[in-house]
């Protein structure tokens, strides 16, 4: 977990603005769940490695006492590894008072016990959408469209979705030989081709004691899998099976999507896309910019989850960007690109009095430049005043003032600059 330094604040609350916006102009709205949430319900909620990821809360005052004399667990909660579980709780308990179907936003931390290193952080921002009631390919195209416009909006260009379906992997799975009780572990494996190569993902297979010769079919198909681009036609003729309802989607989404995204984006399917949550059931995606090895953004179709939940089944699809590799990639380039259009940034002054000077006059004269539309930050003056200019510099002020003995009225004068301040760079949450 880290601390987070005011430039980098600043630019992370423009980013969500720009988001938030985007995302309502689709029919979106926010929601907000709690950080904690019942342990039976994260551990139980097939989220894959994240599982094993729980901060776990012990109990409290004399409950936590009995389950100690008692040799019982000692926790009852954990805090939130993602926002879609928390998402099926919050449905399965609100649903009657919701809209159907609900179009959610949920922008918050959450946590992962991860093992400290670059880029890899225990406590995390993930900017999710998600359509609940509905089971339309609809979805999945509003929601590829939404989250390409918002991250075209904060300047990101050439954007690649690649998509595949769930059922299409199980398709494969059982194509291989793999039986439905090895099918989550052939998945995770699965999941790690980017990360070790075909030759450490058939390893892990190995390793696993999966049946050799559904790891020997899955070797021979993986090169065609693998292919730069690869036919959703010739790829359905070389794996017949009951997947009909799949393939047809697949195709409506994509043919669908390209003909509507932000321009130089596209919608490219990629029967390698695995993603390791166990709770997907559908069509999957994930989001790839030209010179980032990490995807910035990803999500699928969920719609089991809930039922387990509310005791019918409903519908749920969702896209989650990844924060703080969007926000690693926007301190790289210097920040949020300006946008035809937008009202003109305000300017940061601070306004600087004498100590013990007239407090009520520095008040006033404060007042009347933020009325001006300044920033205004009032301060004493130092002895060193050159230090606190350079100071003044260095944390993102574009000028300052002083106190006119005769009018009290201040004159704003800029600030010298040697070199424009940059938001600090950081590395991808997941």
């Amino acid at each position: 977990m880290r601390d987070i330094l005011p430039d980098e604040v600043e630019l992370r609350d423009a980013a969500v603005r720009e988001i938030v916006a985007v995302y309502r102009a689709y029919g979106f709205r926010r929601i907000e769940t709690p950080a904690l949430e019942s342990l039976r319900l994260l551990a139980g909620s097939d989220g894959g490695e994240n599982e094993k990821l729980i901060f776990k809360v012990m109990k409290r005052g004399e409950e936590l006492e009995a389950a100690r004399r008692g040799g019982e667990d000692l926790a009852d909660l954990g805090l939130r590894f993602d926002l879609t579980v928390p998402l099926a709780r919050y449905y399965a308990e609100n649903h009657a008072r919701l809209p159907d179907p609900l179009k959610a936003i949920q922008i918050g931390p959450v946590w992962r016990a991860e093992r400290p290193q670059k880029g890899r952080f225990r406590q995390f921002t993930q900017c999710d959408i998600d359509v609940l009631g509905l089971a339309s390919p609809l979805v999945e195209i509003e929601l590829i469209l939404a989250t390409t416009d918002a991250l075209a909006r904060l300047g990101l260009s050439g954007l690649t979705v690649r998509i595949n379906d769930r059922r299409l992997l199980e398709l494969v799975a059982r194509h291989c030989g793999f039986p439905e009780a090895a099918q989550a572990a052939f998945f995770i494996a699965f999941d790690k081709l980017d990360r070790l190569g075909a030759a450490g993902v058939l390893a892990e297979l190995r390793e696993g004691g999966h049946d050799a010769d559904a790891v020997r079919r899955f070797e021979a198909l993986l090169p065609g899998l693998s292919a730069a681009e690869v036919s959703l036609e010739g790829l359905r003729a070389a794996l017949p099976g009951s997947a009909e309802a799949a393939w047809e989607s697949l195709a409506t989404i994509i043919a669908t999507a390209n003909a509507e995204i932000a321009a130089g984006c596209r919608v490219r399917f990629d029967p390698t896309l695995v993603r390791g949550m166990g709770y997907y059931t559908g069509p999957i995606f994930e989001i790839a910019a030209p010179g980032y090895a990490s995807s910035i953004a990803g999500g699928g179709r969920y719609d089991r989850m809930i039922g387990r939940l509310l005791g019918r089944e409903v519908p749920a699809s969702g896209f989650s960007i990844g924060f703080e590799r969007l926000i690693s990639i926007l301190a790289e380039r210097g920040g949020m690109p300006a946008r035809e259009g937008a009202a003109a940034p305000q300017r940061r002054v601070a306004l600087l009095v004498d100590d013990g000077g007239d407090v009520a006059a520095a008040v006033r004269a404060a007042k009347a430049l933020r009325v001006e539309g300044d920033l205004v930050s009032l301060e004493v003056r130092r002895k060193n005043v050159k230090k606190q200019l350079d100071d003044l510099v260095t944390h993102g002020f574009w000028g300052y003032a002083t106190l006119d003995d005769a009018t009290r009225r201040p004159t704003p004068k800029a600030l010298a600059r040697r070199e424009e301040p940059r938001h600090p760079q950081r590395g991808p949450s997941k």
